[in-house]
């Protein structure tokens, strides 16, 4: 499974079987958490075989889990935000292609402390169930494409879809496959020449937007071919 079809093929999983990641898969994931690491300055770590984390009662019932005993535990300097979302989708597409399930996971899970290292300026952002799922997910509910499209007063519809250039179009309907908090999908992509495109959050009172939009980010530079565009 390439990357490309890893963005297709991956929904949210919130209920897992019990059995463990194999050696060499946690050993493919640690390996690119390294990258991931020192790429964006970040300190996400893989914790495995560690149940207590979605054991027993919470505050929080959006999402009800069951099985989770292993997850990337999101570390980062205050204010990374959007680098946390770009570079945890990036190993959940990797997870994906390894055959293991995920979801991104912001407040139904209790903090273990002693599982991961938080250092001086820095938090735990949210974190990432992994394992192998009871099933697949299922595909969130999407909005038409030119809601994810901002271009010149005056172009709307399919017009506006119709204008763009194809890897473009490619990049934008990827980021629409994004995982985002309780699927708000609180961002938008424009071309602002014919090799430039930016990027917003667009207001949200649930939070989690600059991490969503760092989701969907990558999802178009997948999609889209990082040589057909730079980021403004």
């Amino acid at each position: 499974m390439t990357i490309q079809e890893a963005i297709v093929a991956r929904h949210s999983v919130r209920q897992y079987q019990d059995k463990p990641i194999e050696a060499n898969v946690v050993e493919r994931l640690n390996e690119e958490i390294a990258l991931c690491n020192q790429e964006g300055k970040l300190h996400i770590q893989l914790v495995v075989n560690e149940p207590k984390a979605f054991s027993g009662s919470n505050a929080f019932t959006y999402g009800k889990f069951s099985g989770v005993s292993n997850y990337l535990a999101m570390v980062g300097p205050k204010g990374a935000d959007e680098a946390i979302g770009y570079y945890g989708e990036r190993l959940v597409l990797l997870a994906q292609t390894l055959g293991l399930n995920s979801c991104w996971v912001g407040l139904t899970f209790k903090k273990q402390p002693d599982q991961y290292r938080i250092a001086d300026g820095e938090k735990l952002h949210c974190v990432i169930a992994l394992g192998y799922g009871a099933t697949q997910g299922v595909q969130h509910p999407m909005r038409p494409m030119e809601t994810f499209i901002k271009v010149a007063f005056g172009q709307v519809g399919d017009t506006m879809v119709a204008d763009q250039p194809d890897w473009f179009k490619q990049g934008v309907e990827a980021a629409m496959l994004a995982p985002t908090a309780v699927n708000q999908q609180k961002f938008e992509f424009e071309l602002i020449d014919d090799h430039t495109v930016a990027a917003r959050a667009r207001f949200t009172l649930i939070g989690y937007g600059k991490m969503d939009l760092g989701i969907a980010k990558y999802h178009f530079e997948v999609a889209a071919g990082k040589e057909n565009f730079v980021w403004v």
